[in-house]
């Protein structure tokens, strides 16, 4: 049955894609979406908002050389329109902005390509963009950027991240000062006097439903009536940067649906893109895809969501896709592919090497052991392996790449030193790769799980007063808001001591160390004790100390062993962090791995103690999360023959 053509319709001021099944009106030449005609609704974006708050791309931009991760917004509209392709079967169309010196100062020095795509036969439309800047011009630093629709307020009230994060929402309405009262940041507020009752009392905060790159697919809204769906599916996370575990934004009330390329949320300024003096760089953000679905049946409206799911399953099957006409994006066959084993070598557990299972091996432009978390200029490619280690990477784009990778269940990240250049059609077999982890000697004893996360250990209950209903009893408990608060409940006088041997770290270990804050308001450092003991001690033996956090937040970690004044201590990280983790209610942001030496004269048979202190306190949103800690002992006299 033929179905109809794609069609191009170019006004003055709008240009309009139509392929029968919906119609997509953009801004011309700005290429700002100011109108999605679909399923007998006129317009699924606000239509009482301007038409440049509706379907747009943004950045922020800032100076080189200054600090932070803010600056300039930008909702950048083009000032050239160009049809790129138009026939029955695709229309792409592009709005592009460029850069000349006169713009100095005004504009970031960008040539802005936005483009939008439209198939025939399909329930919505693609957009990418491509970003370029030339040697010679200024540099800047480019803190985010994404796409964000701006949907109807009276009918997209059904919000689904996840299977087990969805919900109706509050309206937007709520959120202001007569409806909502602000907390300790602008994200978050208490709804107090809601136009829909049943929100009272709960708190609405749009981190509360960030996700990690690795889970981050589709999302977006369901409307009733008529019953429609609204989604944002990524089907690649190539683009993206800081790797698979960086968390971003998603959907959250407005009714806002974004896609996150590039954000320092949960990691602060290492992910703001710098560009330096003389330095080149060009990066495609995308495609994604807007897909609308509908169904007849209103009782049957749910199952828009599994139908979004099995779309996204579509889309990766496509991917690369191979309708985009830039040159800038490649094709399959322009793209290579690299397979592999990954087995560990820890002898203090196996003497033979074993299978990495479920490890992630990524490929991401050469740096240093574990930069793929900061690095936010180029590309990269992630897996996971399989029981037995082999990991396969295809549709990799051309360049020069380190391959790296961790493993859950060890410390510290792998890096293979060789430089990997992937050519167009190439296969590359790296064959066998062994990691060694941090170690020096056998494990005394160890808290937590090497996982980069700090989920396992204790999430408290919320305050009663700061709720929000969908995390109650839900494995992902640890967005609730205000938890930080909560430990000065729990240790309103002394600090935390944990014992080894008789403690349960699941339940006596809070997930954050934070402040203290006492009644009159003000803030005091906290020190955490780990006590254990020690039958033996060779006091000319070298013991290891290692501290794998999971995040940081302007925060200074000093240990101390047997002596809590010494000063200096044994060892101080310094001024660490700016993750912002505790406040947008994760359990991770980036992760840093310290090792520390602990001569055996500093401890003694018998009882002995570890002072974790956490010292700055200018701020209850200060501190650190613990992913894992491990006292290793002297290797034994005859290691080198063993290790």
């Amino acid at each position: 049955m033929s179905t109809p053509r794609v069609q191009l319709l170019i006004e003055d001021q709008h240009v309009v894609m139509d392929n029968g099944i919906l119609q997509v009106t953009l801004s011309n030449p700005g290429g700002i979406v100011t109108g999605i005609q679909y399923n007998g609704i006129d317009n699924l974006l606000e239509a009482l908002d301007l038409e440049t708050n509706r379907g747009y791309w943004d950045l922020v931009w800032s100076q080189a050389g200054s600090t932070g991760t803010t600056g300039t917004f930008d909702v950048f509209e083009g000032t050239t329109f160009r049809v790129i392709v138009e026939n029955e079967e695709q229309v792409e169309i592009s709005f592009t902005r460029t850069w000349d010196p006169s713009l100095e100062g005004k504009f970031v020095s960008l040539n802005l390509d936005k483009r939008f795509i439209m198939l025939r036969n399909s329930s919505g439309f693609y957009s990418y963009a491509i970003f370029e800047h030339l040697a010679d011009w200024p540099p800047f630093n480019l803190p985010q950027t994404r796409i964000v629709f701006q949907l109807r307020k009276d009918k997209f009230h059904y919000m689904v991240v996840a299977d087990n994060r969805q919900r109706f929402m509050p309206l937007p309405d709520d959120r202001q000062p007569e409806r909502g009262e602000p907390l300790d940041f602008p994200e978050a507020v208490l709804l107090v006097d809601p136009v829909e009752p049943e929100f009272k009392g709960e708190v609405d905060d749009k981190y509360q439903y960030s996700c990690e790159n690795k889970d981050l697919h589709v999302h977006g809204w369901m409307c009733f009536d008529p019953p429609t769906g609204f989604w944002q599916i990524t089907p690649s996370s190539e683009f993206r940067s800081g790797g698979p575990l960086k968390q971003n934004l998603t959907s959250h009330v407005g009714p806002y649906t974004l896609a996150m390329f590039l954000s320092a949320h949960y990691a602060g300024e290492d992910l703001v893109l710098k560009l330096n003096p003389g330095e080149p760089w060009k990066k495609v953000f995308g495609p994604v895809f807007m897909y609308l679905n509908s169904v007849m049946d209103k009782d049957n409206a749910l199952s828009l969501w599994d139908d979004a799911k099995e779309q996204y399953l579509k889309e990766v099957h496509c991917w690369p896709y191979s309708f985009p006409a830039s040159e800038d994006f490649p094709c399959s066959d322009q793209r290579g592919k690299i397979s592999g084993r990954l087995q560990v070598l820890d002898r203090y557990i196996s003497h033979e090497c074993i299978a990495a299972n479920d490890a992630y091996v990524g490929l991401a432009p050469p740096g240093d052991v574990g930069s793929w978390q900061r690095e936010c200029k180029g590309y990269q490619f992630w897996t996971k392996t399989d029981g037995d280690g082999s990991f396969c990477i295809g549709d990799i784009r051309t360049g020069d790449y380190n391959l790296y990778a961790w493993i859950p269940g060890f410390i510290g990240d792998y890096r293979n030193d060789t430089v990997i250049t992937v050519t167009a059609g190439c296969e590359i077999d790296v064959g066998d790769l062994v990691y060694e982890p941090p170690r020096d000697g056998p494990t005394v004893w160890e808290i937590g799980i090497p996982d980069r996360s700090a989920a396992e250990f204790y999430i408290p209950d919320p305050n009663p007063k700061y709720i929000n209903k969908l995390f109650i009893n839900h494995p992902d408990r640890f967005r609730q808001y205000g938890l930080w608060e909560r430990y000065a409940d729990l240790y309103p006088d002394g600090d935390l001591v944990y014992k080894v041997g008789h403690s349960d770290y699941k339940k006596d270990w809070f997930f954050a160390q934070v402040n203290r804050k006492k009644d009159d308001g003000t803030l005091e450092g906290t020190t955490w004790q780990i006590r254990f003991k020690l039958d033996n001690v060779d006091q000319s033996g070298a013991f290891k100390l290692r501290l794998a956090l999971a995040t940081a937040n302007v925060a200074e970690l000093q240990v101390r062993i047997n002596d809590p004044k010494i000063d200096p201590p044994h060892f101080s990280t310094g001024e660490i962090g700016h993750d912002n983790t505790i406040a947008r209610h994760g359990v991770h942001g980036l992760y840093r791995l310290y090792n520390v030496d602990v001569p055996g004269t500093t401890l003694v048979e018998g009882e002995n103690t570890v002072f974790l202190t956490q010292t700055p306190r200018t701020s209850p949103l200060q501190g650190i999360m613990y992913d894992y800690i491990r006292l290793e002992g002297p290797p034994p006299p005859d290691s080198k023959e063993t290790l």
